[in-house]
């Protein structure tokens, strides 16, 4: 029997109890190491667990595990970048939360030293497995809007402060960062999935309505494509609005609203056809498919080919939400892509 994939995770908090388990059923994997700043919150997940996993209090020290191959990066976003950094310089495989890099500098960074490193790389863009996600994918595979011309994509959660457990550093700039990287960048990689052609051009506007955040938690930007479709992506994450994740694309044979479509591939069609599936419309992680990207970074590991979501893929959304951030900072400049 071949050994398991060592799996070494730190930062144990929100999002870290979904990657252990999708690790779990993995039958490829064994957790075998785990990092927190607090040892006694480790002990306890070994035990909560049934692991008998190597504990450690400082990443420096786990990935230097000669057992792990592959790091899931959990931490705060402002530790994501340095973290993937440490591993992938240690000869880790590599799983990081988004965002990746709380700047372009060093984003652009990151992506050298994994590129430099020869480990794989994959970016918790989980909703590349969403149910829905498959659908809307088969739609436009099948021909069902015929050529896609304009997108709507929005994430809108409100209220942190009374149920998120990390509201006390996602509502900062150095830790949280932006709307679009603490949550919005989802609605961003969900547009780069759907609209046709490559981003060229960015126009943004941002404000802060309720003085909760130290930056802007609303932002809404207008793109156009290399194939001259247009889209407007949109991140809210102040007020008083339950979750609500929008996916909306108009073609010039048919429309995607959510889970309802109409189409002239169905002649006989005269409303709108819904298919029942798993929407993204709950901002609780454990909702959330992330066996699908653990067991496609481990494929892609046994078969050497790149993760669906590898650094390279992930740079462009990071990308394009520096791209807008900067128009929203120049008063909705229109700003070029790719960036210099």
């Amino acid at each position: 029997m071949e050994r398991r994939l060592g799996i070494g995770i730190i930062g144990l908090g929100w999002v870290a109890e979904q990657h252990l388990q999708a690790w779990q059923s993995n039958p490829s994997c064994s957790v075998i190491a785990l990092c927190s700043r607090s040892l006694e919150k480790a002990q306890e997940w070994n035990r909560r667990f049934g692991l008998t996993a190597h504990l450690y209090t400082h990443p420096e020290e786990l990935v230097r595990d000669q057992a792990v191959d592959i790091v899931s990066i959990c931490t705060v976003n402002d530790q994501h970048a340095p973290q993937a950094m440490l591993a992938a310089r240690a000869g880790k495989h590599v799983l990081i939360e988004k965002p990746i890099a709380m700047s372009l500098e060093e984003m652009r960074q990151l992506r050298q030293v994994i590129t430099d490193s020869g480990v794989k790389s994959q970016v918790s863009f989980e909703l590349h497995w969403s149910p829905f996600f498959h659908n809307v994918h088969a739609l436009l595979g099948m021909g069902a809007l015929g050529r896609v011309h304009y997108g709507e994509f929005d994430y809108f959660s409100g209220n942190q402060h009374k149920w998120y457990v990390g509201w006390e550093w996602v509502r900062t700039r150095k830790s949280g960062g932006s709307a679009f990287l603490a949550a919005g960048c989802h609605a961003v990689d969900a547009m780069r999935q759907f609209m046709p052609g490559e981003p060229e051009t960015v126009t943004a506007f941002a404000g802060n309505f309720t003085g909760r955040f130290e930056y802007e938690p609303t932002i809404s930007a207008l793109v156009r494509f290399s194939s001259g479709a247009i889209a407007k992506v949109a991140a809210i994450v102040e007020g008083n609005v339950p979750y609500t994740f929008n996916v909306r694309l108009h073609g010039d044979r048919g429309t995607i609203v959510q889970n309802r479509f109409i189409s002239d591939l169905f002649p006989g069609q005269t409303d709108w056809a819904e298919v029942p599936t798993i929407m993204p419309d709950t901002p609780q992680v454990a909702h959330h498919p992330f066996q699908g990207e653990m067991n496609d970074l481990v494929e892609a590991i046994t078969e050497n080919r790149p993760a669906l979501v590898n650094i390279d893929d992930a740079v462009k959304t990071h990308e394009l939400i520096f791209a807008a951030e900067t128009s929203a900072r120049e008063g909705g400049r229109p700003v070029r892509l790719p960036l210099p």
